[in-house]
């Protein structure tokens, strides 16, 4: 890509935000780093930047909670790869996210070298994941339907359950998407089929099942 690549950083930690900018840095060939210290100023450049190459992005800051922040991102720009970063780097963790559509996995205990090369892997069309962990099978049966109920939303119904975790609206929902309520609606039914719910209540609470403590989830 001659122009290029368009990365956004998204951590709350300014520290560790300069340090992943380093490591992009080194990479060479870059246009532009944005960063974000909170989940929606993460969204809004998602959104902002149709260009974007590669999100690296924190699984535990304000406004994301774990791997709804990963599956509001995904709905967002589908074709964007989504590398999470996370002190969390327990193999249930790194399972999960690479299972809901992240693209690689980076500890925050890597190196420089390793952040780089896990970046670069990604940006060849490659999976990142952390070397010499076994990643293991989903050993909770409930988690394991469930991320094959995630899997199973287009992009757009990815989109809005991460609207209605955040407690919004279907017009509220609708007019962020620029499309009418009744459209809305529809999205809201075929999600709550296919993630087997009644209620938007119980869908939030699904998604909350696979978003709230990674080490709390993998006890």
């Amino acid at each position: 890509m001659p122009s290029g690549y368009t990365f956004v950083i998204a951590d709350d930690h300014p520290l560790f935000r300069g340090a992943l900018r380093e490591a992009l840095a080194g990479i060479g060939n870059v246009a532009a780093i944005h960063e974000a210290g909170d989940f929606e100023s993460a969204k809004a450049l998602v959104v902002a930047n149709e260009d974007v190459d590669l999100v690296l992005l924190d699984l535990s800051m304000p406004g994301a909670s774990g791997l709804s922040g990963l599956i509001s991102l995904r709905g967002i720009h589908p074709a964007v790869p989504l590398v999470v970063v996370s002190a969390h780097d327990d193999p249930v963790t790194i399972r999960r996210a690479l299972d809901l559509g992240a693209s690689g996995f980076i500890s925050k205990s890597a190196s420089m070298e390793e952040i780089r090369g896990a970046v670069q892997a990604v940006l060849a069309g490659d999976i990142a994941a952390p070397v010499g962990i076994d990643l293991g099978v989903e050993r909770d049966p409930e988690i394991s339907d469930l991320i094959k109920r995630l899997q199973a939303l287009t992009p757009q119904q990815t989109r809005v359950l991460g609207m209605l975790a955040e407690g919004l609206l279907n017009k509220q929902i609708a007019y962020e998407l620029g499309v009418s309520e009744a459209t809305i609606k529809a999205h809201v039914s075929a999600i709550l089929q296919k993630l087997g719910v009644d209620s938007r209540t119980q869908a939030v609470i699904q998604l909350s099942k696979i978003g709230s403590d990674p080490l709390q989830a993998a006890g």
